[in-house]
């Protein structure tokens, strides 16, 4: 197998980890850092090589500032932060696109426009690649197209990055030579 599909499902593996994590915080509130993976039938040495896993997804969400950590009574716990919540909620809201393209297409299109200047280059490139995961079709490098209503979502990319100003969302009957973005969602 090629070293970059090993790296690339590496960082997925990372990812799914990390947002497992944030949703059990979510969930329980507070949780134990040794009482995470509870109940995983896992071979010794897989054993080990999960705890030092999920050790190292604690310590990048913390990098991140999406989790803190709190001792109580000589026990280690974490808590969401509001940033991990809003990192949260952006995948929610990915998922929640991916589920609407099994919905039937109102033939509407959606276009977000930006123009994010070049001292906000890293957000600019951010929302890019944010976009591109959640499966917009680049038109050109600032115009970016998907098929179902994507409004909540481009609310959301628009406070967490802190771009409301920059971010324009439309809703087109049609465009110019849309062949090409039919196939590329599957609509025809």
């Amino acid at each position: 197998m090629a070293t970059v599909e090993k790296e690339a499902r590496a960082i997925r593996r990372k990812h799914y980890l990390q947002q497992a994590l944030l949703t059990g915080l979510v969930i329980g509130g507070m949780i134990a850092i040794g009482a995470a993976p509870i109940g995983i039938p896992l071979g010794k040495r897989n054993k080990y090589r999960f705890k030092h896993q999920v050790k190292t997804a604690w310590v990048r969400l913390a990098q991140k500032g999406q989790i803190t950590f709190v001792e109580k009574g000589g026990k280690r716990y974490a808590n969401i932060t509001p940033a991990g919540k809003k990192a949260l909620e952006i995948e929610e809201q990915k998922k929640a696109l991916q589920l609407q393209k099994r919905k039937r297409w109102d033939k509407r299109w959606r276009l977000v426009i930006f123009d994010i200047p070049e001292r906000r280059r890293y957000t600019r490139d951010r929302l890019r690649i944010v976009m591109q995961g959640a499966g917009f079709y680049r038109l050109q490098d600032s115009v970016w197209v998907y098929p179902h209503d994507c409004e909540d979502f481009i609310t959301l990319l628009k406070a967490d990055l802190k771009i409301g100003w920059a971010v324009l969302y439309m809703i087109v009957e049609k465009i110019e030579g849309d062949e090409k973005l039919k196939e590329y969602f599957k609509l025809k």
